[in-house]
């Protein structure tokens, strides 16, 4: 499985910003997937993540109520929709693939990972 992340860029405080994750190759729609970022000079944080089939999601406190995640499991895509965008956002974002069914706060519950995707926020 090859997962591609994209949509990152610069934006400004209280933007919105979308992020994509495209899978392909032997991608199965009964796994679970998350987001996760890290911050330079930081350690990986997780943001969120979505079930198999999108009916749950789980958020860090600190995106909840501000960041939606959601799949189109027909064409193999997650996406997470970052609104009111602050500085302390500015991270490389990642999208994985999980090992179960749902998604993980646990870097280790995940299979898969995609390169990065660079988002800043300028204040």
């Amino acid at each position: 499985v090859q997962l591609q992340a994209s949509g990152g860029g610069l934006v400004q405080t209280g933007d919105s910003l979308r992020l994509s994750c495209a899978a392909s190759g032997r991608t199965s729609s009964n796994n679970g997937m998350g987001w996760f970022r890290r911050a330079p000079g930081k350690e990986r944080e997780f943001v969120g993540s979505i079930s198999w089939n999108g009916g749950s999601t789980y958020y860090a406190d600190s995106t909840k109520g501000r960041f939606i995640i959601s799949r189109d499991n027909a064409k193999n895509m997650m996406y997470l929709q970052m609104n009111s965008l602050k500085p302390e956002d500015t991270a490389v974002y990642y999208c994985a693939t999980s090992l179960r069914a749902y998604g993980s706060n646990e870097p280790s519950g995940y299979k898969y990972w995609g390169q990065g995707t660079l988002v800043t926020v300028s204040s």
